[in-house]
């Protein structure tokens, strides 16, 4: 049984140490090119790039297993992640915090198609879209 409360000790400390490392750095980055699109396409919907968010998530699904959701919103929800990276605000949701770490928001305007492309260090396998991952 001591092994067992050690072992939620140790869980507790190692949550509590990642929760401080995200407060020293951003936990999603925007690049400018993106942020540079999510603003205008913000102002395009009605949302304030100053005050509302870009919520993003992981959800089943795609090609690749995983595949990631991203939308406005205006209010945050209980248990959210806040990041703020290079002036645009960012909610996660608990299930979607670990998925995430590292990742880079980008905007790709190219031969392959135009949209939001997530570089995500932790994905070990991604569709030919960028829409979807696996771990």
């Amino acid at each position: 049984m001591l092994g067992f409360v050690n072992k939620i000790y140790l869980c507790s400390i190692f949550a509590a140490h990642l929760e401080l490392i995200f407060l020293l750095r951003p936990m999603i980055k925007v690049s400018d090119i993106a942020k540079n699109k999510v603003v205008e396409l913000m102002n395009d919907d009605g949302y304030d790039a100053a005050t509302d968010y870009v919520r993003v998530g992981v959800k089943s699904g795609g090609c690749s297993g995983l595949s990631y959701d991203l939308k406005f919103d205006k209010a945050q929800q209980e248990g959210d992640k806040v990041f703020e990276d290079n002036g645009v605000k960012i909610i996660v949701d608990k299930k979607s915090f670990l998925y995430l770490i590292g990742t880079t928001l980008e905007y790709s305007g190219g031969l392959n198609g135009t949209g939001f492309v997530f570089n995500n260090p932790n994905a070990s396998r991604t569709c030919g879209c960028g829409e979807s991952f696996s771990l």
